[in-house]
């Protein structure tokens, strides 16, 4: 299977928005090879503001841009640009409804060896608590396009949730999302599986097993888009499944699990499992953290074996 880097994707794109939009501009903070929007301050010097390791700085400078009319973007580590600038998130953006787009790379726990300090396992949370943001969180590079784009030409804040190492390609080149949106990836009868970003590909794997080795049907969404959230997808595989099950490279608590919880427990009661994280992690490989803390399709298929009635 083909992989790529949702944030150098994300980047390529971000560079391609600059030649038609005047009025984007990107502020970063000390990491912008690494976040790939270097491609955008080459190109477009007189429109990228580094602000070195001064995340609030960051986020006030890009609130005032989107005050002047511009469309600022927010660049650096998800860990770093969730946590530290939050009161300027919440005050000077989403109280405000600004137009800044927060994209932030490194996100999960396949940071890999850059270790417990750079895991961002708290950010769709944060994200999600912040009542005007969008939330999306893109399952492969072509997805995070999309979503970039999406997010460039729709009025308001947003949060896109990128990562760092490559991940498998599992969408055509020419996908578009919207807010709100959600795609089936495997249709199923028996239970449905939710999973977020790349989660999504061990879902599809593990419906794979399930159907070949114990005859289970097992249908995927990929969900996408957080906030707003497609509800009635979610109501429809509550109806017609035995149980529904999440799987997201987060906390358990604040983040999938939960809206897809408190959804289904306003219209239409009926299980929930999930496969995330619960406690914090290490420094490792992506395989060996995704191994170790059970967010593979092995652990999607047994959660399944063991409640299936």
């Amino acid at each position: 299977m083909d992989t790529a880097s949702t944030r150098e994707y994300a980047g390529k794109k971000i560079l391609e928005l600059g030649a038609t939009n005047p009025d984007l501009c990107v502020v970063g903070a000390d990491l912008n090879k690494s976040t790939f929007t270097n491609l955008f301050a080459e190109k477009y010097p007189d429109r990228f503001f580094d602000v070195g390791i001064a995340e609030q700085n960051m986020v006030n400078i890009a609130a005032g841009l989107a005050a002047s009319g511009k469309i600022p973007i927010v660049s650096t580590f998800a860990v770093f640009g969730s946590t530290r600038p939050m009161d300027q998130l919440r005050v000077g953006v989403a109280q405000s409804n600004l137009n800044v787009k927060v994209i932030l790379t490194h996100a999960g726990l396949i940071t890999g060896e850059d270790g417990i300090s750079a895991q961002s396992l708290e950010d769709i949370s944060l994200f999600l608590s912040l009542h005007s943001f969008s939330v999306l969180v893109p399952s492969d590079a072509y997805e995070a396009q999309a979503a970039v784009e999406l997010a460039v030409n729709t009025p308001g804040p947003f949060y896109i949730r990128l990562s760092r190492p490559e991940t498998p390609v599992l969408n055509h080149e020419n996908i578009q999302l919207q807010q709100g949106g959600s795609n089936v990836m495997v249709n199923g009868s028996n239970i449905s599986i939710f999973a977020c970003g790349y989660m999504v590909y061990h879902a599809i794997e593990a419906a794979k097993i399930l159907k070949e080795r114990h005859g289970i049907s097992a249908r995927v969404v990929n969900i996408y888009s957080l906030n707003p959230i497609d509800e009635s997808i979610i109501i429809k595989c509550a109806k017609e499944s035995q149980f529904i099950l999440t799987a997201e490279e987060h906390f358990k608590y604040g983040g999938l699990h939960s809206l897809i919880s408190q959804i289904v427990a306003q219209n239409n009661p009926v299980k929930v499992l999930s496969v995330s994280m619960n406690t914090y992690a290490e420094s490792g490989t992506s395989d060996e953290l995704i191994n170790k803390y059970g967010l593979n399709f092995n652990s999607i298929v047994e959660k399944v074996l063991a409640n299936l009635s």
